[in-house]
């Protein structure tokens, strides 16, 4: 082993090569299992691999840990990571857990946990880097920090309704793109998800929400008070906002939609207004709009927004004034790539797709589809029947309509025969390799 000792949170986020090279996936979590009157044994690593799926490596195949990677010897088991019983994930749950010191000087919290080998594909847990509690009068925001070894610690037994800290676990989340965060928080516990969801930014959260079920989304928002819910829901795109607002009760969604600003929830109520299967129920009332006689450097400086999502920002609706929905008279639209053909002082009302007609907000959820898949679409305009634009149903909304309930959260193949769920083999010919059948247990 090229270390012998290296804490949880550098490990996490490392890739993963097998001996040729290639990547395999990312640490995102390490696995111990606690001992009667030893130091927990790391059993093995949890590495998100293609696909987004988190599956078990042993710590026995891992043969290097350095420099920023991990070598294996090559032997994947690529069936879905479910974490069994006396099993504990030292990022999702050991960070930010109170302990008490045995020395008898008080209580502190785990903020890093170092692994160290003990043996030839043995790895224990060594050391706790702790934080105490800042000392009462202190000028200084935090507590002071200290090592310890599992025997100098004891886990302090949570009272009721004390949340564990999720400020650390949050922190080595930081890198994921939020369809990730999601996904690694639906691999949480019911109450660590809440208390990851508290910990984050409100508009952080908002992104994750959006990315989630509606169930967990609910029960989320569930345990806010109406002021932060509504804080979050204002970050949330507005047709995400109305699908979460629709799952709750009457007297909370109208709560939280007074406690709104005035024009998120304007944007909010008006997309309630549709039945959820139609076209206006499906779009979002936040697409670029602009006059005829803005120019294609205009148009694309308004795409160019960090901000703005890749689906709205593949069209520019032009519209008569005034350019908030309902607009004026809608006028057309001028795809992204078709202004790149022209100079900058082109106008964009003479580039405007002929092609292409709007949708009525009334039409249903089906007919949008067929209209994306026929013309290769990312996204189309809704209009209302005066033909003032309302808003553009985008490939997402379509796609999270069409999928199931359950899609983010359950792998539709897990229970199928599935080519993916073999472990993969470095043959000895370089870049080659051999698929097996079996499922290894865990060593």
């Amino acid at each position: 082993m090229s270390a012998t000792r290296v804490f949880a949170a550098r490990l996490t986020g490392c890739s993963v090569f097998d001996p040729n090279g290639d990547k395999v996936g990312r640490v995102r979590d390490i696995v111990v299992v606690y001992r009667a009157s030893l130091a927990p044994r790391v059993i093995g690593l949890i590495v998100e691999v293609p696909g987004k799926r988190r599956v078990f490596l042993s710590i026995g195949r891992v043969t290097s840990i350095g420099s920023g990677q991990i070598i294996t010897t090559g032997l994947i088991n690529l069936r879905r990571f479910e974490q069994r019983g006396g099993e504990v994930r030292v990022i999702a749950e050991l960070l930010g857990r109170k302990v008490t010191l045995a020395d008898g000087s008080g209580e502190a919290t785990i903020e890093d946990v170092a692994i160290e080998e003990t043996g030839l594909g043995e790895w224990e847990v060594a050391q706790f880097f702790c934080r105490r509690p800042k000392p009462s009068g202190s000028p200084f925001g935090k507590g002071p920090t200290i090592f310890v070894r599992w025997r100098e610690i004891q886990e302090r037994v949570a009272s009721a309704g004390e949340a564990q800290s999720a400020t650390q676990l949050v922190a080595s989340y930081a890198d994921l793109l939020p369809a990730d965060l999601a996904n690694a928080m639906l691999d949480l516990s019911e109450q660590r998800m809440f208390e990851v969801a508290e910990e984050l930014s409100d508009d952080r959260l908002a992104d994750v929400l959006e990315e989630m079920p509606e169930s967990e989304q609910v029960d989320i928002l569930n345990t806010l008070d109406d002021n932060r819910a509504a804080d979050v829901l204002d970050q949330m795109q507005p047709d995400d906002a109305a699908d979460l607002i629709a799952h709750l009760s009457d007297e909370r969604g109208e709560a939280l939609l007074d406690l709104m600003e005035p024009e998120e929830a304007e944007d909010v109520r008006f997309l309630l207004s549709y039945a959820p299967d139609t076209a206006g129920g499906l779009m979002t009332t936040e697409p670029i709009i602009v006059s005829a006689d803005a120019t294609v450097a205009e148009g694309l400086a308004l795409i160019r927004r960090h901000e703005l999502a890749p689906a709205l920002g593949a069209a520019i609706c032009v519209t008569l004034p005034p350019y908030e929905p309902p607009t004026g008279r809608f006028l057309g639209m001028v795809h992204f790539q078709r202004m790149l053909r022209y100079p900058p002082n082109e106008k964009l009302g003479t580039l405007l797709d002929q092609n292409l007609e709007p949708v009525l907000a009334n039409t249903s959820a089906a007919e949008v589809s067929r209209i994306l898949a026929s013309y290769n679409l990312v996204s189309v305009p809704v209009v209302d029947e005066n033909h003032r634009l309302v808003g553009v149903v985008t490939i997402d909304d379509v796609l999270d309509f069409l999928l199931p309930d359950d899609w983010r959260s359950t792998d539709s193949e897990d229970n199928k025969p599935n080519p993916e769920a073999v472990t993969i083999k470095s043959s000895p010919v370089k870049g080659r390799r051999t698929a097996h059948g079996s499922f290894p247990a865990r060593k």
